[in-house]
């Protein structure tokens, strides 16, 4: 009878030993995601819209544009919000600019180069050399930084993405996945670009684009919560909307034709963003579990400011709030910036955590969003808890 009661409480208490244990595993079981330093790298030469003044632009039907400097001027910031936007000096390449805004990720991030397990550089044109617009990738920009910042480990992996303007976003949503396989702890994210090599002058588009580089650090870290990368959602559309955005030959007939520059049909990606960038924002949104009022920031690709004011309205409207949209939801910085493609978000997010949108804060806990719309088309969204 005794060495039964031994044994019942005996087992009684191993139980309660492996539930209390099972249930601090579940608790531990947490492997995250999350950003751990950030940099960027905003190019010195400003040139403010007044410099286009007295530039002769043709359509796309290569017919010279009558309209006076100043009526081009007015009607392009009233729909970009551009005031200036940043060029790089002659001497500099987009991985230059990486080079300098991963250093900053680095020292932010208080790391030894040396950890870093891969090196994702999301771009889109290559290095662009002055008066050359041949893109040189040869080697490619990833491996160029992984030498300028001295990494001497061969296990640092260093390639590079095309995925248009969203390219940072997807580099960050790889690097996710590879976290969450083992593959990785420790990756370095590169969004650089340097436009003004390959505008075309006598476009009118052409005053949109701008260069600029931003980086982040993040890693693998365990906790007994869910953070940093919460959701994503993403999509690809090309049986219409592939050649949106592609390279054409100059507006102006009376140039080299042969020469190929960035172009883009601003109507049918203005259309094609506002159906669907709402939607896969609100597919991220809901994969997270939050609601939408935890929302604080939406740093949103800096592509047009009258674009992307439209779809965080729409996307807001999808959730049936229409007049009570969150004051400050949307940080912007295009007016002074310019259009950066993949270097539009990583700036903008380093931008605010180092102070320099005073209007804006982003603090520990806070759920933001980071979304992202180009050429493919491509679309992608992430909910990330700070």
């Amino acid at each position: 009878m005794l060495k039964s009661s031994i044994l019942i409480v005996f087992i009684k208490y191993y139980y309660r030993f492996v539930d209390c244990f099972s249930k601090k595993n579940i608790i531990m079981s947490f492997l995250n995601t999350v950003i751990i330093g950030t940099g960027s790298y905003t190019p010195k030469k400003i040139v403010k819209n007044e410099a286009f003044l007295n530039q002769d632009f043709f359509s796309e039907d290569q017919r010279i544009i009558l309209s006076r400097g100043e009526e081009i001027i007015k009607k392009f910031n009233a729909i970009t919000g551009i005031e200036e936007r940043r060029y790089v000096d002659e001497g500099m390449t987009a991985s230059d600019i990486a080079g300098y805004a991963a250093e900053r990720a680095i020292k932010d991030a208080k790391i030894d180069p040396e950890s870093i397990d891969q090196i994702i550089f999301a771009h889109n044109f290559g290095n662009v050399h002055n008066g050359n617009l041949q893109s040189d990738l040869l080697p490619n920009l990833s491996s160029r930084v992984k030498h300028y910042l001295r990494i001497k480990n061969p296990n640092c992996l260093a390639y590079d993405i095309l995925f248009g303007c969203p390219g940072w976003i997807q580099a960050f949503i790889q690097a996710h996945s590879y976290i969450n396989t083992g593959m990785a702890k420790r990756i370095l994210l590169i969004g650089a670009e340097t436009l003004s090599r390959v505008n075309d002058k006598y476009d009118r588009d052409s005053m949109i684009f701008a260069d600029g580089a931003g980086a982040a650090i993040i890693e693998a870290r365990e906790s007994d919560k869910k953070e940093g990368f919460i959701s994503y959602s993403v999509r690809t559309d090309t049986l219409k909307e592939a050649y949106y955005l592609y390279a054409g030959k100059s507006n102006n007939p009376y140039i080299d034709q042969n020469v190929r520059y960035i172009k883009m049909h601003g109507r049918k990606i203005y259309e094609y963003a506002l159906i669907n960038v709402p939607e896969a924002m609100k597919l991220a949104m809901d994969r997270s579990g939050y609601d939408i009022k935890d929302l604080k920031k939406i740093i949103i690709h800096q592509a047009n400011e009258k674009m992307d004011d439209a779809m965080v309205k729409r996307f807001y409207k999808l959730y049936g709030m229409r007049n009570n949209i969150p004051e400050g939801i949307m940080p912007m910085n295009i007016n002074k910036l310019g259009n950066s493609s993949v270097a539009t978000v990583p700036t903008l997010f380093d931008d605010i955590l180092k102070g320099r949108c005073p209007k804006h804060q982003i603090n520990k806990g806070d759920l933001i969003m980071f979304a992202s719309v180009g050429s493919g088309m491509n679309i992608n969204a992430i909910v990330y808890k700070m």
